[in-house]
């Protein structure tokens, strides 16, 4: 890794799950090329002419650069972005893992904001905002046709100020207003408990700022708890990333020294390098937070929770411990956000935002639009999946990038399980016995967690509920004519 690569991720309110790690590299002044399209070149010059004068009333000039710049880079991939002022701030001040605003993990569904998750202990979780959600209203302004930034841009604000959201709940077939007060959100990025005597749990909920030296210091707490464990399960359900250099040293944790934990690959020079499990790779300013870890993290019987939310960074640590044969992975097959952005800046107050790489496994396999195929495959529950064929994968993003190492394909066995899924939540909403409506699904680490008691079973021995129905999301191989 070059001495001017600089490793940087976005935690932030409006994140699609996912769409959280980035590569951030300094700006360089590269020539354009000489080959450029002339006529077209003109057109959009002349397009711009016919705004400023022929328009129904006079038009911000700078506006409308901006919003071509915007427009430019929307259309190349989901991930790619222009930073102006405003998102360029919260963008910066998202490392942190601290903003303000309600606390939601956001996407779009037919127009309207999703929310993906209620991120733990915000002023949305504490309101009751569910995963799964629409907001069709935000405050006085309607959501359908509102970009997701612009949702993101009214959501936030000053602390204690307030903001009302119109939520539409489809399982219970209701919509209803909710006021929530705007407070700073400092995540929690990890969580960890001794599930059973010799047993822990460790949840990574997002790669943060801070998560490296919490992390190690859960761990250090665990282990004075425990002084013999006799395994872990490493939660990263519903992680939609973060910072590259948390997903490396969480992944260094548990790997010997340095062996590989994921590479990249793009058309730049920058992007092609390779991370491995060396305090080089994650350490900040000489500090390592992993020198004084218990040693029996390097050995500890290990499984790994992941399902259809985990993505991109959390993605990374699941693909290094399976490559290397460290853990279990248990659970679904990951979001696949495989791809690598490059922040660069082009003044004081603006950046652009660009998908410049993919992200490869130790063994050379892409992540991008595929994601973490797990070792043992679980539903949600004891009777199934609920929710699962319901959420949205890299895969299904519009304009989302290939793997490189295969022609994606749409699933028709994942297509009809979608269907199914969708037709058995309309018949429960429709039923007269609303006890038949799914209920939401047990909290991560409880004693109802289906998938966490079934890790336990395997790192005991015993036997594990494996899902009978789930089935792998392959790829077509590319043919050469």
């Amino acid at each position: 890794m070059g001495a001017k690569t600089k490793v940087a991720g976005w935690i932030a309110l409006g994140a699609v799950a996912g769409a959280l790690t980035t590569m951030q590299l300094p700006a360089t002044g590269q020539n354009p090329s000489a080959d450029l399209p002339l006529e077209e070149l003109q057109q959009l010059a002349a397009v711009f002419g016919m705004v400023k004068t022929d328009y129904v009333e006079p038009v911000d000039e700078r506006k409308l650069i901006t919003d071509a710049i915007g427009g430019m880079v929307a259309g190349l991939d989901p991930h790619s972005q222009f930073f102006d002022k405003k998102t360029f701030k919260e963008f910066r001040e998202g490392t942190s893992g601290r903003f303000v605003g309600v606390g939601i993990e956001i996407g779009m569904e037919d127009g309207l904001v999703k929310v993906v998750s209620p991120i733990e202990g915000s002023p949305a979780f504490r309101a009751g905002i569910k995963s799964g959600d629409l907001i069709t209203k935000i405050d006085d302004s309607f959501v359908k046709g509102m970009t997701l930034d612009a949702a993101v841009k009214k959501m936030r604000g000053e602390p204690s100020t307030k903001v009302m959201l119109t939520i539409f709940r489809k399982v219970e077939s209701r919509s209803f207003p909710v006021t929530i007060t705007r407070e700073e959100i400092r995540m929690q990025s990890v969580r960890s408990k001794i599930v059973e005597p010799g047993y822990a749990w460790l949840r990574v909920s997002q790669f943060q700022d801070r998560t490296v030296t919490d992390f190690a210091s859960k761990v250090t707490e665990l282990y004075k708890q425990e002084p013999n464990l006799k395994g872990m399960v490493l939660d990263l359900r519903n992680d939609p990333g973060g910072l590259l250099e948390a997903s490396v040293a969480i992944s260094a944790a548990f790997l010997p020294d340095d062996v590989t934990v994921v590479s990249t690959n793009g058309q730049i020079a920058e992007s092609k390098a390779v991370f491995k499990a060396s305090p080089e790779f994650y350490a900040r300013r000489g500090n390592d937070p992993l020198r004084r870890l218990p040693e029996g993290i390097k050995s500890v019987p290990l499984v790994v929770l992941v399902n259809e939310g985990s993505a991109s960074a959390s993605e990374i640590v699941a693909g290094a411990l399976q490559d290397h044969k460290r853990a279990t992975i248990m659970g679904s097959q990951t979001f696949g956000k495989g791809s690598v952005q490059t922040v660069r800046q082009l003044s004081p107050d603006t950046a652009l935002k660009i998908t410049t790489a993919r992200y490869y496994t130790p063994n050379g396999r892409s992540i991008q639009a595929t994601g973490i195929v797990p070792d043992i495959w679980l539903d949600e529950t004891a009777e199934g999946n609920v929710f699962a064929a319901l959420r949205t994968r890299e895969a299904d993003l519009e304009k989302h990038i290939s793997s490189g190492q295969g022609e994606e394909v749409k699933d028709p066995a994942r297509e009809k399980a979608r269907e199914a899924a969708l037709k058995r939540l309309e018949e429960a909403n429709n039923a007269a016995d609303k006890d038949k409506a799914p209920k939401p699904l047990p909290e991560f680490g409880s004693a109802e967690d289906f998938p966490l008691q079934q890790a336990l079973n395997r790192l005991k021995g015993k036997t594990v509920m494996v899902s009978r129905t789930a089935i792998e999301r392959k790829v077509e191989e590319t043919k050469v004519n």
